[in-house]
């Protein structure tokens, strides 16, 4: 029977929110969920699997540090493994101008107690024969890691349920109002829920419910193309990334590829719908061949994506309402939802039971979006293209925030 009341619900049932409903439910609230379709049906369970430390937004890294450490304990935590493969991430420049940038990100993340070595040409030629001669330089740090973004949230979301959380899927949330100090949730199938504290996690469709409240976020959705190919004799290990974001690869146990690229894929969040163009598959393996040419012949045997999040500074909401005491926020992650989750739901908790976390997100304010907001150049690289509807929206051109 579900409840009537709860300490805490969380509307999305993506990574986000099953990790803060974890978290909640080990210090003892009581938690309900509401998902509008299934667990990890959207961007959390269809992204490229990346663990990837290196190239982050400078603010963005003691928050990126403690998920990680969770990552790292992924198993003893959850109970259940995720396919974590410490495999160390290799990040790739092609001239000049690119190689600058890996070194401006590698002194950030040397800045943050990160382990980066630098690869020059001979280096990489010696340590990974595979890659071709385009690319001139490149970083690794061996910390760096990947998962399976399909098992990850299920896991959380069944460790969560031992935990006492109710998770309500197909539960497509159609009014949030005030009720007294807390929140009344009202669902398409007439049923209610009172609760005392709200999370909002509602991925590319969150906005609607801060609008609810007076607050609002420029939210673009958009979907990762993702392909994968038929198993291949192992060719390389670590993942792989250029920083132009033309190929980012990763081989499986399996030897199957995992391969994404830009730019992204225009998403429908009304018809929820987020097609990937054949175009993108043919352009996205080039690329692929272009930086290990042992690939050259590899065959795609699917293809997907997802529907992600984007806002145009390319840094999350995350933390408190600014208008609404017990609203809680956690979207936009811009397809960098997946490294940070982790970190992100305990940080909620924290803020909800204790009042306060240890991790500094004054960054991820919803408030700076009361004037308008600034434009990343790396938003505007990554969906920059003839008809594309961001570039149309957000011509501005800003400097780089810091994310590769």
């Amino acid at each position: 029977m579900s409840r009537a009341s709860a300490d805490v619900a969380i509307i999305g049932g993506g990574l986000i929110g099953v990790w803060t409903a974890f978290f909640l439910a080990r210090r003892g609230q009581s938690v309900t969920l509401f998902e509008k379709g299934v667990v990890g049906a959207q961007s959390s369970g269809t992204n490229f699997g990346n663990l990837r430390l290196q190239g982050r937004f400078p603010g963005q890294y003691p928050l990126s540090l403690r998920s990680h450490a969770l990552w790292e304990d992924f198993k003893a935590l959850i109970g259940e493994g995720c396919e974590f493969a410490q495999t160390g991430h290799l990040y790739c420049a092609f001239d000049a101008d690119e190689a600058a940038r890996l070194e401006a990100y590698a002194q950030v993340s040397e800045s943050h107690g990160l382990a980066i070595e630098r690869l020059a040409p001979h280096d990489l030629r010696r340590r990974f024969p595979w890659l071709s001669d385009r690319a001139i330089a490149a970083t690794f740090c061996a910390r760096d890691a990947t998962a399976n973004p399909r098992l990850a949230t299920p896991a959380v979301a069944r460790a969560a349920l031992r935990q006492g959380v109710e998770i309500r899927e197909n539960a497509h949330v159609t009014a949030v109002t005030r009720q007294g100090d807390g929140f009344r949730i009202t669902t398409a199938d007439g049923r209610g829920l009172s609760c005392a504290a709200l999370v909002n996690a509602a991925g590319a469709w969150a906005v609607h419910m801060a609008e609810c409240f007076g607050e609002t976020a420029p939210v673009f959705a958009a979907g990762p193309p993702q392909f994968v190919t038929e198993p291949m004799p192992m060719v390389f290990a670590p993942s792989l990334q250029t920083i132009d974001g033309s190929v980012i690869a990763r081989q499986t146990e399996r030897g199957n590829v995992i391969l994404a690229g830009y730019p992204r894929t225009a998403a429908d969040a009304v018809a929820n719908r987020a097609p990937v163009p054949p175009a993108k598959t043919l352009a996205a393996m080039r690329a692929l061949a272009g930086l290990v040419p042992a690939l050259a012949q590899a065959h795609v045997i699917r293809v997907w994506s997802g529907i992600e999040g984007y806002l145009p500074d390319m840094i999350p909401v995350i933390g408190r309402s600014d208008t609404t005491p017990g609203l809680f926020h956690a979207f936009g992650f811009c397809g960098h939802g997946f490294q940070i989750g982790p970190g992100v739901g305990l940080c909620l908790s924290e803020l909800i039971v204790d009042g306060a976390t240890p991790t500094p997100l004054e960054p991820f304010s919803i408030a700076r979006f009361r004037t308008p907001a600034a434009v990343s150049e790396k938003f505007l690289k990554e969906f920059d293209r003839p008809g594309n509807t961001a570039s149309k929206r957000y011509p501005e051109t800003v400097p780089t925030i810091g994310q590769g």
